[in-house]
């Protein structure tokens, strides 16, 4: 594709598909989709080979709520970037299943609030363990050199896109020492 140097981001950060892009963004752009083809493939065994009546968007609400403890509708809509009529459609088919319950809150009576139930907990914790088992089977087989530089650059994607980080930190910056 050529290069356009007037070509500006979207007030939003989007860039429409099919406009000229730096060919380093566009070699970025095939490594990240390759690798989120990658990802979502295990995902998906995982999730196939604990629950195969469970989908991906079924889980990830099941992630949200492990994540980030019991929520208001709107809140798992918004963390999930879906309407809340989507979510509650969710929500009842994840109940139905003994996945996710309601409960009223604590805080305002009037409210309900979502919750994984024990069932869902198992599961994601399930389908966790089996990604990452296949995750670090995958990793293991990189040289070292590139697990360094995989970290980072993978951070720095999750960074960009706001997506808060899970697992252990990077270590502190060594203390520089007065001479």
């Amino acid at each position: 594709m050529g290069h356009d140097a007037n070509r500006r981001p979207r007030p939003s950060g989007t860039v429409v598909p099919g406009e000229n892009l730096d060919h380093d963004v566009e070699e970025v752009i095939a490594a990240v989709l390759t690798a989120s083809r990658l990802l979502v493939a295990i995902s998906a065994r995982a999730l196939a080979d604990s629950d195969p009546t469970l989908t991906l968007p079924q889980l990830r609400a099941l992630v949200v709520l492990e994540s980030q403890g019991p929520v208001k509708l709107v809140a798992l809509a918004t963390a999930l970037g879906v309407n809340p009529s989507t979510a509650m459609r969710m929500v009842d088919r994840l109940e139905a299943v003994g996945k996710v319950d309601r409960q009223a809150n604590p805080d305002n009576r009037r409210e309900v609030v979502l919750r994984l139930t024990a069932k869902g907990r198992r599961l994601v914790d399930t389908v966790l363990d089996h990604r990452h088992a296949e995750i670090a089977a995958v990793v293991s087989r990189l040289p070292v050199e590139q697990r360094a530089g995989l970290v980072a650059s993978l951070r720095a994607l999750t960074d960009a896109a706001g997506e808060p980080a899970i697992g252990p930190s990077p270590p502190p910056p060594p203390e520089k020492t007065a001479p």
